[in-house]
Parts: structure tokens; C-alpha cells; sequence
């Protein structure tokens, strides 16, 4: 009796052995073929041999992981963020897992799914392990730089930089954190490098762009935001940027056509859609064409009443929409809007000796009819019309005052299709220079034929 109870003993412990042995050569073949499946892009068959094998063994940390993999080449990151977690908890390692790669790995998804301080805690595991991975560090500082902690960003950035100066990245997202900074010398010098090592990296060529702006450089900005333009994601707002270059730089056809191709991209409720749209109408409005500028001035309205000053525009144009004479001012070209300075002059009751264009408007110089004393000098007068939207600063009439100095013209007088500051007429109060507003003009244009 005795030995049949040692023969079964010892069948059930070689049953046992060879079990475990030949599960321990099966498993590594069946991870093989898991891993086989997922280079032949076969997610689904994947995750069902991945899903077997965790069913035999749950404390099977490569099972997990390619389970883990599987789930991401099928898309189902959530999925793979629960199996990832398992492999944590298991914490083996001495397999097929690579640490490493896998802590980036569970880091990205945390990531993605706005776990920042998990993803925090993997990087910095990644940091302890790898001291030299200047990514680590990069990735260390995007996850504090967008939780707001800039001065733990710019450090890590710093670190990934000095650890590899090519990290175009990094050198991009140092840069822009220094120009928000109001840092423009070293924003730029991190930011060149970043193109330097990659020529694609629209981002910086983007805020290369804004630094060259804001240092009226507009002509090489230009080029700048040409080559942010052509990342999708930057191109309105490259766009939108190209055509505010060009209203500085004078050349308004061609903002019009950047503007006008932003404001099409754009979605209409984004905010990307006003401004392009903004600075369309002032590009519109610099060039006298007051109807078009109004078309974009309402659909703004409609969407946003309170952007900018955008009422205030509608408010200061609406005249123009029943007063036609007013219309004509503010909108005919630099010939006829001449012509028509020099029949208010008339209306004046002034001789016209001189007209000459000046930005904005024309200059005429008059006199008045020959005195009724023989021996009585005609006195010239200078007369500065202005068809501009904004109210009038004391600059402007400083301005008038100085020509009508250099030319010994001892009388003025400032006709505008807009108001005066209380600035400006402070200072005409005390010199020989009249003030004509919108009102005034109109009843001047009602006295000439159009």
C-alpha cells in the first residue's frame, strides 16, 4: 500500500514538472508569435493570443505588455493604459519588457489622458534610470510648462539643450517660453537654433516671425511666417499674421488677399475667424473701400457684438450708408477725391494755387479773393482734408502747424471725416488753425455738385 501511495506521489510531481516546464517552453513561443502578429499589423488576432495567454497566467507581465500593444495598434489607448498599469503592479521586468521603452510608453498614455502627475512620476523614474536622455528631460518639462510651472519648464528644457544641443524641440518651446517672457534676444537665438536642426519646425518659424514683427522687421517676418504656413494647424493664424505685415508695410492688395484666404480657411465661430476678418475690414478701410470693410465689420458683430472696437466703426461709418456725398469722400480714388477737395475750397470761397496728396487725404493751398485795398497781400491759407476713421490727435494739428510754419502760411484749417480729441482741440484753440469735423463736412459737401 505504501508504495502505491509513493508511485502516485512521485507520477503527480513528475506531472507536475513536466507541466511547468513544458508551460515555460510554450510561453516564450506564444509571446514570439504575439509579437510576430503585431509586425504583420494583425491588432485583433494579437490582442485574442495576448487575451489566452493572460488567461493563463495573470501575473504574466509580457502577457500584459503585449496585450498592452495589441490594444495600441488597435487604436484602444484606454485599453492599453489598463494593461500597462497591470505590468506596473507586477513590476517583472526580466522578460521581454523593456523597462525603459515601457515607462515611455504608460508616460505617453498618461499623458494623453491629462494624468499629468502620473506621467510626471514615470518620466522622472526614466530620468533616475537615464540620466543622459535629454527627451526625458524635454518631456519632464512640456508636462510642467502645461500645468503653467515655466520655471521648472525652462529648466528642464535647458537640461535636454545642454545634454543634446540639436534637441530642436526643446531649443523650439525654450524659445517660446522666453519670448512670452519678453525675452526677444535669447527667445530668437533658441529659437534660430531650432531651425537650424530642423528646418521644418514650423512652430519656431512662427514665433521667429512674431519676434520680427514686434521689431518692425516686417519684410524678413514675411518670410518667416511664409514657412509657418505651410504646417496646417499654423496656417490661419500665419496667414492672419503675413496680412497685418503687409497693412504696416503699405502694400494693402496683398494683405487683402492673405486676409481674405484666412478668413475662408478659418472656422466662422473661431476666434482665428474674427481677427482675420478684423484686420481684412482695416485693410479694406485703408484703402477706402468702406462698403466691403462694413461687410466684414457685421459679421463680426453678429458673432462677437462686443470684439474690439468693431461697434464703434459700424457707429462712425453709418452716415455714410444714407449720405451718399459722405460715401463719396471716404470711398473715390485719390484723383476724384482731389477734385472734389478743390470744389469744397471753392464752396469756400478760395482760389485754389495747389494740391498735393499727403497719406490719408490731400493738401490744398488757397488764398482768398483779392482784398478791396489795392496795396493788400492775398493771404494763403492751407487747407488739410482727411478721410481717416480714427479720432484726430493733437499730433495731427501739431503736424499741420509745422507745414503751415515751413511754408510762411499764416492760417489753416483741418477738414475731416471724423472727430477731434480734446487734445487736439486744446491746441488748435490757441493757434490759427480751424477745426471742421464730420458734421461741418457734411454741410460743406451739400454745397457743391457731385
Amino acid at each position: 500500500m505504501g508504495l502505491v501511495v509513493t508511485i502516485i506521489i512521485l507520477g503527480i510531481g513528475v506531472a507536475l514538472v513536466a507541466f511547468f516546464l513544458l508551460r515555460s517552453f510554450l510561453a516564450p513561443k506564444r509571446a514570439e508569435a504575439i509579437q510576430s502578429l503585431l509586425k504583420q499589423n494583425k491588432p485583433q488576432a494579437a490582442i485574442k493570443a495576448a487575451k489566452a495567454l493572460v488567461t493563463r497566467d495573470s501575473r504574466n507581465a509580457d502577457a500584459h505588455y503585449l496585450l498592452g500593444l495589441a490594444y495600441q495598434a488597435n487604436q484602444s489607448d484606454e485599453l492599453a493604459l489598463m494593461e500597462f498599469q497591470t505590468v506596473n503592479q507586477i513590476g517583472d521586468f526580466s522578460g521581454i519588457v523593456d523597462e525603459a521603452l515601457f515607462r515611455t510608453k504608460i508616460a505617453a498614455l498618461y499623458a494623453n489622458f491629462n494624468q499629468a502627475e502620473e506621467a510626471l512620476k514615470e518620466y522622472l523614474l526614466l530620468i533616475k534610470r537615464e540620466p543622459d536622455g535629454a527627451q526625458h528631460y524635454f518631456n519632464v518639462g512640456n508636462l510642467f510648462e502645461s500645468r503653467n510651472r515655466t520655471d521648472k519648464a525652462v529648466q528642464y528644457y535647458q537640461k535636454a539643450i545642454q545634454l543634446d544641443g540639436k534637441n530642436a524641440q526643446a531649443r523650439s518651446r525654450l524659445g517660446l517660453l522666453l519670448y512670452r517672457a519678453k525675452r526677444p534676444v535669447e527667445a530668437r537665438a533658441e529659437l534660430d537654433a531650432a531651425v537650424r536642426a530642423d528646418p521644418d519646425n514650423y512652430e519656431a518659424w512662427y514665433c521667429i516671425g512674431k519676434i520680427l514683427k514686434d521689431s518692425k522687421d516686417c519684410v524678413v517676418a514675411l518670410t518667416a511666417f511664409e514657412k509657418a504656413s505651410r504646417d496646417a494647424g499654423l496656417r490661419v493664424k500665419s496667414l492672419i499674421e503675413r496680412g497685418g505685415c503687409l497693412i504696416s508695410l503699405g502694400n494693402m492688395e496683398r494683405a487683402i488677399s492673405e486676409l481674405d484666404r484666412a478668413a475662408r480657411l478659418a472656422d466662422d465661430d473661431s476666434n482665428e475667424a474674427l481677427y482675420a476678418r478684423y484686420f481684412l475690414a482695416h485693410a479694406y478701410e485703408k484703402s477706402n473701400r468702406i462698403e466691403l470693410a462694413f461687410v466684414e465689420w457685421e459679421f463680426i458683430y453678429r458673432h462677437k457684438p462686443d470684439f474690439k472696437d468693431v461697434g464703434d466703426k459700424m457707429t462712425r461709418y453709418q452716415d455714410m450708408r444714407v449720405d451718399d456725398r459722405l460715401k463719396d469722400y471716404l470711398t473715390v480714388g485719390q484723383e476724384e477725391f482731389d477734385k472734389l477737395c478743390h470744389e469744397v475750397a471753392v464752396a469756400l470761397g478760395l482760389t485754389v494755387r495747389d494740391t498735393r496728396q499727403i497719406d490719408g487725404g490731400c493738401d490744398i493751398v488757397a488764398v482768398e479773393p483779392t482784398s478791396k485795398w489795392r496795396n493788400a497781400k492775398s493771404m494763403p491759407k492751407l487747407l488739410r482734408f482727411l478721410r481717416i476713421s480714427d479720432t484726430i490727435g493733437d499730433a495731427t494739428v501739431r503736424s499741420t502747424h509745422e507745414a503751415m510754419r515751413s511754408e510762411k502760411i499764416t492760417r489753416g484749417m483741418i477738414i475731416a471725416s471724423s472727430s477731434f480729441s480734446r487734445e487736439a482741440s486744446e491746441f488748435a484753440e490757441s493757434r490759427p488753425i480751424d477745426l471742421c469735423g464730420k458734421d461741418q463736412l457734411q454741410a460743406l459737401l451739400q454745397k457743391i455738385d457731385m
